[in-house]
Order: structure tokens, then C-alpha cells, then sequence
């Protein structure tokens, strides 16, 4: 209608504004496949999305979904619930979403339900559970243009997250102090507009984070009155951190330590500092830490809960903040309360209508170790592609190929759907009515404006299917009516209705009644725990799991590019970013590439102790000397062949973001393997 949209403000990513026809690609899925009875063992071969009938043959909606829902059942009452588990998507809707975990919940009887945020902020997740009891940012991306100093530490906006760089770069345009953390270069995107660049050795966050918090304490900087009113904890922290000085600090950290102090002083005086980190912070097995360490450095300055300041894990698919809330988490209910929580557990099993699981369900990494030992069985998986997302994919790919029975209910043929029993086609977001809550907690309406293609089905629709397959007696004729459903448990939705929603098109939650619009900034007044404090939590520097050495003298870090997204499975189908970005890339320290005779374009082979990779090498001045950086969206050279699996033993997130890695020129690997 012309007016500016409530979170970009008629600003739009690469993706967003040229990456939008993948949706009328010819890989859609557009009617139900069942894997042929004569098809080749599943892990066997590779499947052509274009054509798939040597191993799918198509299937009417009746047979599809009577197959889908019967070998899970078969699997339900034969081995119990916990042989059964299911992956959501933070792709589709709040209320696709909510109706997933029910079912895994309801209709399975087991909490083995989790999504993609496992792999990208559910360290950040539980850090600011355990000390502000909740896993929402505390300002929005836009706070940014009211902020003297800002922090951005593990990501890089430019690339990952375009339209919250735009307000980050006006910001510094108009004089605010921009520190920008990172063990990658200093060169292009949003890092021409810092004041400040400290590029740290990989994985010595905690390092260089305590030597900032050493000497906010040290000198004073903290903010005592706030301390003493709105925390606990910041005792065991002031003794934690006497032994982590900058000076102790710099040869772990690789930053001078004047530096270090320099920046802890910009950001303890200022007026008003936020930080913004992504999944260079998370995606490590020290994660969690590292997000304690930032949420210490908001609380004992006191930047929190005031314009301009606060804290925000940028968040890097569509609806990871809703999928959260909604509950597609193994540990939690809705709105992040515990499944081991007594009331908690009655109230949903009222509200469900029957006995639930009081433990702990399985994370995306345990359920693959627990199908590899045979103790799960059966799988729903919804628009997830483990097969190239999880950490050691080859693992992940075994798993998938031992299952006894798969749904997958995805838009195209991904490599998770080759393994598939019955795929289901399902609808994009431009074809669905839904909310969505964006990474500024604002859950906002979306529309249809094209049909699905072919027989494709709206997704709701197919998660109903399969719970009444299943037993269940589900009977919702709109999305409407599973937000009313939402509302009625979810204390974050209060005051928010799908009809203010469809009518406003945005609602920023908390909203303290109908009537008035959302609170963008919180925590001003309390926190949402018993006490009404927040806690600081101090950490320990430790290394990461596995470090380089002679045989694997490289660091691998993985991540992002700008044209592609995630997994590549759609935006590899969108034609204008798949023109720019066709080819599978690593990028290279030029001293690097000299040192092993490689030109940009040369083919190279990049080896760790899980597998192996061919792609072409390019130059890249934003990758330290001993880095490789791999994009892990290129199905023909999948990142996640070689990364470590190693978990967080808080946020249990892999770590993506450092193993050890070998790379070699591929003529001179091949001749050196005659």
C-alpha cells in the first residue's frame, strides 16, 4: 500500500528484492512422491530434483498421506514415542510452527522436537534464559540510531543480515563509535564505517570479552546503583575476572591490551551502548560463554533497557525468533518454559487433552547419534535439511538413510528429501496465510498473493493431516484459529490478536494492552525472573575443541555469503543471486594461497578429519592468514562434510565456526595420492 514496511523501512536485502522467484522455479515439488518399491538403498545415489522417478513415483494425496501417517504410527505403538522425532522450520509461520511441536508433543508423546535455531543462536538462547529468563532480544535493530557506542561482535550484518546493517551504518555515519569484533579481515561491508576494528585470533571471544570486563571492574566503570538494584552475581564475576587482564589477555586474544581497554572504556562510559552478535559468537562449544561475557557487559554498565542500548543475537532465518516462541524447542514448552516444569507440564496437558513427557527431548545433533544407535526410528521432518545443515553431514546423511520410515514435507526435492519415504509438497511464504516474528520480536502478517503450484498443499493443512492419521482428533479450518490457540498460552502474545495483527500488519510483543502499541525497548524497569534481577554469570577461557596442527595446520570457519542463503535450496534457485554466485567457493588469505602456489580459480581440495572437499579457491582479504572460509550453501561441496560436531554443553550447538583443516592444491593432492 506504499507505506514503508514496520521493520526495513522501504529497505530490502539482495535476496529479498531479486531472489523472489525461486518460488516459480521448475524444482517445486508439486505432487506427492513415494519412494518405489525397486529404488535403489536410500544413501545409495543422489536424486536429480528434475527427475526423480528412478527412485519417486508420484502418489495421489490419499495414498501419500495414508503412507506418511501410517509408518509413523506403526513405529509409535510398536517402539513408543521416543522412537519417533521431528524437525520444524523457522521458514514457515508461528503458527505452522506451534502446530508441529503440538503434534510432536500430542500425537508422538515424546519432546524429541527442534529446528534450525539449534544450529545457529541456541547458545545465545540459553545464556539469556539463564540470566534474564528470556531468550528475546532487548531492543530492535533500529535502537541502533540512538546508541553512542555500538558493538557488533561474530557477525557480519552486511552480508547476513542487509537491512539491519543499513540503520547500523547511518548510525556511525552520524558519530556513533562503531567496534566491530571479528577473527575475520578488516575489509569491505559494514567495517569501513568502525572507528574501531579488533580482529582477534579465532575462537578467543572469552579472552578478549574478559579482558574488556576486567577492566570495567578493575576501574570502576561499572555501574554500581544499577548493580546493586537490577542484578545478582556480580561478586563472583568481579572475582572471576581479576585473572583475565588485557595485558594476561593478549597473546591469547592477539589484541593489544591498550586496545582492549580502550573499547571496555568507549563502552562502559557512554550514554547509550548496544551490542549485535551473530553466529560467530554462538556456534562455538565455548558459545555460551561467549554470550554470558556480552550479556555481563550490558549489566554491570547498566546498558540495558533504554534507548539505544541493549542486547540482540541477530537472528538469521525469517521466523527463528517465532519458531522459538512457538515452542520447537526439545527442552521447552511455548514461551520457553521448561517440559520438566510440574505446572507447565499440567497445564499443556489440559490444554492437549493427555499425558506428556516430563523429560528433556533429543536436539537436532542427538537425534542423529540416536538413530545411528537405533533407538529412533521413525521421522516428520518440515522444510529442515539436515542433510546439509547438521555438522558432519556424512553422519547425518547415514542416519537419514537408516531410518526406517521419513516424511519430508519440503517446496523442492532437497538432499534430506532424496532419503525420503513420502515427500509432501508444501506451500512457500508467498503462498500462505501466517505470522511471523522477526529477530525485533515484531509478529507481523503475511498474505498469499500466488496459489501453491500444482497439487501443493498449505503446510498447516498436511501437519493436520498427519495428526488425525496418527489418532488425533484435530479439527483448525484457518491459521486464525491456531494464533487464538497460541494466545490463550502464550503470555507473550498478550494483547495481540490475529485480527490487530491482519489489521496493523505489525505488533512488537510485550504489549502491555490492545490498545497500544508494542514496547520495543525492555527490561527498563525488571526483569522477567522470580527475583525480578538478572543474573551474571561469569565465564572461563577455554580453547576450542579441536585446534590445527602439522597434519591440519588451518582453521575452517563456515558461514553465509550474501547472495545465498542457509542451505542454498532456495536461493540457488533464484535466478539473478544463483547468476552472481553459480559455483562452490573457499576463500583465502592471499599470503596463504601464495605459500602453496594457488591462483584464484584453482580447484583445491579442503580436508579435515571428517571428510573432504573440492571447490575453487578465491582471494579474499576479509580471511586471516591459516583461515579457510567455506559458504555452506553449495550442495557439490558441502561444508558440513568436514565441520566438527563437538557440541556446547549448555546451548548443545555444534561447532561450525573452528575445526582444524588441510588445504591443498587438487592437482598436487592427486599426484601426491599416485
Amino acid at each position: 500500500d506504499g507505506r514503508d514496511g514496520p521493520a526495513n523501512e522501504n529497505r530490502l536485502c539482495v535476496k529479498g528484492r531479486f531472489g523472489f522467484d525461486y518460488i516459480h522455479h521448475p524444482d517445486r515439488l508439486t505432487v506427492p512422491l513415494i519412494r518405489r518399491d525397486d529404488a535403489p538403498k536410500r544413501g545409495d545415489i543422489d536424486v536429480d530434483p528434475r527427475n526423480p522417478w528412478n527412485v519417486f513415483r508420484k502418489a495421489t494425496w490419499e495414498e501419500a498421506l495414508d503412507k506418511a501417517a501410517g509408518g509413523l504410527k506403526k513405529i509409535l505403538e510398536r517402539d513408543g514415542g521416543d522412537a519417533l522425532a521431528g524437525f520444524g522450520s523457522a521458514k514457515c509461520s508461528n503458527e505452522e510452527a506451534y502446530l508441529f511441536q503440538k503434534l510432536i508433543r500430542q500425537g508422538f508423546g515424546t519432546n524429541n522436537v527442534d529446528h534450525c535455531t539449534r544450529l545457529c543462536h541456541a547458545s545465545s538462547v540459553a545464556a539469556l534464559m539463564e540470566g534474564l529468563n528470556s531468550g528475546a532480544v532487548t531492543a530492535p535493530f533500529m535502537a541502533a540510531k540512538d546508541a553512542e557506542v555500538i558493538i557488533i561482535i561474530g557477525a557480519r550484518p552486511s552480508e547476513n543480515h542487509p537491512v539491519a546493517a543499513t540503520f547500523i551504518r547511518d548510525a556511525a555515519r552520524k558519530g556513533a563509535k562503531l567496534i566491530i569484533m571479528d577473527p575475520r579481515g578488516r575489509f569491505g561491508g559494514t567495517q569501513r564505517y568502525a572507528s574501531h576494528i579488533l580482529q582477534f585470533k579465532p575462537g578467543a571471544d572469552v579472552a578478549l570479552l574478559n579482558g574488556m570486563l576486567h577492566t570495567i571492574v578493575e576501574e570502576k566503570l561499572y555501574d554500581q546503583q544499577y548493580i546493586q538494584a537490577h542484578t545478582e552475581g556480580f561478586e563472583a564475576l568481579k572475582k572471576k575476572v581479576k585473572e583475565y587482564s588485557p595485558e594476561a589477555m593478549e597473546p591469547v586474544c592477539g589484541i593489544p591490551a591498550a586496545t582492549v581497554r580502550e573499547v571496555a572504556r568507549l563502552y562502559a562510559k557512554a550514554k547509550s551502548s548496544i551490542i549485535f552478535w551473530g553466529m560467530g559468537v554462538s556456534q562455538h562449544v565455548h558459545g555460551t560463554d561467549n554470550s554470558r561475557c556480552l550479556i555481563a557487559l550490558a549489566l554491570i554498565t547498566g546498558q540495558i533497557g533504554r534507548p539505544g542500548t541493549g542486547l540482540h543475537p541477530l537472528r538469521g532465518q525469517n521466523n527463528v525468533q517465532g519458531a522459538s516462541d512457538a515452542g520447537l524447542i526439545p527442552m521447552v514448552y511455548p514461551d520457553y518454559i521448561s517440559v520438566e516444569d510440574p505446572q507447565a507440564k499440567q497445564f499443556y496437558e489440559e490444554l492437549y487433552g493427555r499425558e506428556l513427557s516430563g523429560q528433556k527431548g533429543l536436539t537436532v545433533v542427538e537425534i542423529i547419534k540416536a538413530i545411528l544407535s537405533g533407538d529412533v526410528k521413525g521421522m516428520y521432518i518440515h522444510g529442515e535439511n539436515p542433510a546439509m545443515s547438521d555438522p558432519d553431514a556424512a553422519h547425518a546423511r547415514e542416519a537419514l538413510a537408516k531410518l526406517e520410515h521419513l516424511v519430508v514435507q519440503d517446496i523442492f526435492l532437497t538432499e534430506t528429501a532424496f532419503h525420503a519415504d513420502v515427500v509432501l509438497p508444501a506451500s512457500a511464504h508467498a503462498e500462505k496465510w501466517g505470522t511471523f516474528t522477526n529477530t525485533n520480536r515484531q509478529v507481523q502478517m503475511a498474505r498469499p498473493v500466488v496459489n501453491p503450484p500444482g497439487e501443493a498443499r498449505q503446510d498447516w493443512e498436511l501437519i493436520q493431516h498427519i495428526a488425525r492419521g496418527i489418532g488425533l482428533n484435530w479439527n483448525y479450518q484457518h491459521p486464525s484459529e491456531v494464533f487464538d490457540e497460541m494466545a490463550s498460552c502464550m503470555p507473550s502474545l498478550k494483547n495481540i490478536t490475529w485480527e490487530r495483527v491482519d489489521r496493523e500488519n505489525s505488533v512488537t510483543y510485550p504489549v502491555d494492552s490492545p490498545d497500544v502499541p508494542g514496547n520495543e525497548i525492555i527490561f527498563g524497569d525488571k526483569f522477567p525472573t522470580k527475583s525480578g534481577r538478572a543474573r551474571i554469570v561469569p565465564a572461563d577461557v577455554s580453547p576450542p575443541a579441536e585446534l590445527p596442527d602439522a597434519d591440519y595446520p588451518f582453521v575452517l570457519t563456515t558461514g553465509r555469503m550474501l547472495e545465498h542463503w542457509h542451505t542454498g535450496s532456495m536461493t540457488r534457485r533464484a535466478s539473478a543471486l544463483d547468476a552472481i554466485e553459480p559455483e562452490a567457493v573457499a576463500g583465502m588469505n592471499i599470503h596463504d594461497m601464495r605459500k602453496l602456489s594457488i591462483s584464484p580459480g584453482d580447484f583445491i581440495r579442503v580436508s579435515t578429519r571428517r571428510g573432504e572437499v573440492l571447490l575453487r579457491a578465491r582471494q579474499d582479504r576479509e580471511v586471516a592468514e591459516g583461515m579457510v572460509f567455506l559458504p555452506f550453501c553449495f550442495a557439490e561441496a558441502s561444508a558440513n562434510m568436514l565441520t566438527n560436531p563437538q557440541l556446547d554443553p549448555y546451548g548443545k550447538i555444534p561447532e561450525f565456526k573452528f575445526c582444524a583443516a588441510k588445504v591443498e592444491l587438487a592437482k598436487a593432492a592427486a599426484e601426491a595420492a599416485e
